[in-house]
């Protein structure tokens, strides 16, 4: 591995600066690698989650994987030119201005939800910034991580892009080379032992950790509406997405109303919500999980709801049915862990004040979604609460727009990437200062004289 990582370096220091056609070509060739093995990439990925929806594989890791190099390629021209900063009236003619410079060699750290999609949205930050890049893949996809290396050697030179596999040990060494950044996605626990090798070499970061997304339902704003937008979201690759919907607030009295929503929209969605339209559980280790959360809210008194057809198995494999807890207290797993699954509670509540309250009293959480027709609500959450995106009136969705960053706040992270942020990310942004030939700063210089001190005090102003 440390060979790799000096390859890379060595390649760099013959190119510093790729020029703007360097790097589009290179972008192009991410995107036919994407685009010319998109059915290999779809059976690799369902084989790893014993049965992945193929559309979901599609519109989840594939449609956006091709847009954010789309994007890029069409912006790139644009990022990479100098931005002109304004200049005090005491400097000039002298001039200003940013110049956005490769950092050299990024370390990306893939989790296995969506192994394509996280790899490649910040892969296509780093080509676009102009650095080499090294990816470790996650141990829990190893078919998909295979085809993947495979794949990339085979588009890319190996002092370009290189990619490792491995299991923790392997992580562990990766996340100790001197990269000049590294961006992780994965669990909180290990984003912090990813932190802690990095500082070592004063490696700066981007995390993207996750964490328990809430969902809040507005008093009046149709539960139908809702329902249908959360369950999709919610069942997206069977919950196991950092975004998904981690829990929801919902005004009391509205309890059967809501359940009733979720079994109709749920029954709608996968009338055989076995079959290939509905993922299953990545791993063995994460079903057991599902599993003993479920256990651990029945045991302190929840109530659990399954939204499929009753007369349906509750699970198949590694399928598990959608289901809803209801009574939930705050000391059940379920309303402590991030979930990762397809299991959602329900939380009632009295007023919005009591949900802004919860919500800020907890660690800051990646996403939150607001459904209200209420513009003051809105705004009220929007300023009231601190989040690392929000999407109004439905969820997941602005993870979506490249125009906008993405990452998460404390506990769900640090750092921002996708479009123009993600090219800023892993870019130094260099301070340009270009004096003029006909400067006045000598008339400061010492021996200071009565000019320099009458001109001091004009400058300082009252």
């Amino acid at each position: 591995m440390k060979a790799t990582f000096n390859s890379l370096k060595t390649a760099y220091k013959s190119t510093p600066f790729p020029s703007f056609l360097e790097r589009k070509a290179r972008l192009e060739q991410l995107k036919k690698l994407v685009l010319e093995n998109e059915l290999s990439i779809i059976e690799s990925i369902d084989k790893d989650f014993s049965g992945r929806a193929e559309f979901e594989t599609q519109l989840a890791e594939i449609y956006p994987s091709v847009k954010a190099i789309k994007h890029a390629q069409k912006n790139l021209s644009s990022w990479m030119k100098p931005e002109k900063r304004g200049m005090s009236l005491w400097f000039q003619p002298a001039k200003a201005q940013v110049i956005y410079q490769p950092l050299g060699i990024a370390g990306i750290i893939v989790p296995w939800n969506y192994p394509l999609y996280m790899a490649i949205g910040p892969l296509v930050c780093a080509l676009a910034a102009g650095n080499r890049v090294m990816l470790k893949m996650s141990e829990f996809t190893p078919n998909f991580s295979s085809l993947f290396a495979d794949l990339i050697s085979k588009y890319f030179s190996k002092d370009l892009v290189s990619v490792v596999n491995g299991g923790p040990e392997v992580g562990a060494e990766f996340s100790q080379l001197p990269f000049d950044h590294i961006l992780f996605t994965g669990s909180t626990r290990v984003g912090k032992m990813v932190m802690k090798a990095a500082s070592e070499n004063l490696t700066s970061v981007t995390l993207e950790l996750g964490g328990k997304s809430p969902t809040i339902i507005d008093d009046g704003y149709s539960i139908d509406d809702a329902a249908q937008k959360i369950m999709f979201g919610k069942l997206l690759n069977a919950g196991q997405t950092c975004l998904a919907p981690d829990y929801v607030f919902l005004p009391k009295g509205k309890e059967q109303a809501f359940i009733n929503a979720c079994k109709k929209v749920v029954q709608k969605f996968y009338p055989e919500w076995n079959h290939d339209n509905y993922s299953a559980i990545n791993s063995p280790k994460q079903f057991t999980r599902q599993e003993e959360l479920i256990q651990d809210a029945i045991d302190h008194g929840g109530e659990l709801i399954y939204l499929n057809n009753e007369s349906a198995d509750k699970t198949d494999g590694r399928k598990m049915s959608p289901a809803l807890i209801i009574q939930t207290l705050e000391n059940m797993l379920v309303r402590k862990e991030e979930i990762f699954g397809p299991i959602l509670p329900v939380v009632s509540y009295d007023s919005l004040d009591d949900v802004i309250d919860y919500v800020n009293d907890n660690p800051r959480p990646l996403a939150l979604y607001f459904f209200s027709k209420s513009q003051a609500n809105i705004d009220r959450i929007l300023t009231e609460t601190i989040s690392g995106g929000v999407t109004i009136n439905d969820v997941i969705l602005h993870v979506s727009q490249e125009t906008l960053p993405f990452g998460g706040v404390g506990n769900s992270g640090m750092g921002h990437y996708h479009g123009y942020d993600g090219f800023k990310t892993f870019s130094k942004a260099k301070s340009v200062f270009k004096q003029s030939l006909l400067a006045g700063t000598s008339l400061m210089y010492p021996p200071y004289s009565k000019f320099a001190k009458s001109l001091y005090k004009l400058m300082r102003g009252r």
